[in-house]
């Protein structure tokens, strides 16, 4: 079981931004930049590309308004996508606040946000989402 089934099956907490039948959106614990949000399907599917195609279409639409709300609650020109799976065997895209293209430089140190941090980036997403 990954780590990410465990957020899904709550039991681990999370600072969740939005959840359906299929998919859930929490933020990242060790964000490249403030705002670092993961998109995950409820399934546990290693390789994205091996998610259903209705997945794969579907998980688009389901972070398109947690992306604009991104945009809209820190200071960036875009929010970027990047979908790695390295990290954690279970399919799923990072959608992150950026200002340039290093900002999806997952070779950098991870920002290590305390928890207050985190309710202030999830409290922003929420109030815009």
């Amino acid at each position: 079981m990954s780590v990410f089934t465990k957020i899904i099956n709550g039991d681990i907490p999370s600072h969740k931004v939005a959840e359906n039948e299929k998919f859930v959106a929490f933020l990242d614990i060790e964000p490249l930049v403030t705002g670092h949000v993961l998109v995950v399907p409820k399934i546990e599917i290693n390789k994205i590309f091996d998610l259903p195609d209705n997945y794969l279409a579907e998980m688009l639409v389901f972070a398109k308004p947690i992306a604009n709300a991104i945009e809209k609650s820190f200071d960036c020109k875009r929010c970027g996508i990047s979908v790695i799976g390295l990290e954690v065997p279970h399919a799923h895209m990072h959608l992150i606040p950026i200002n340039s293209a290093n900002d999806l430089n997952f070779t950098r140190a991870p920002h290590n946000p305390s928890p207050d941090e985190l309710q202030t980036a999830l409290d922003k997403i929420l109030k815009n989402l």
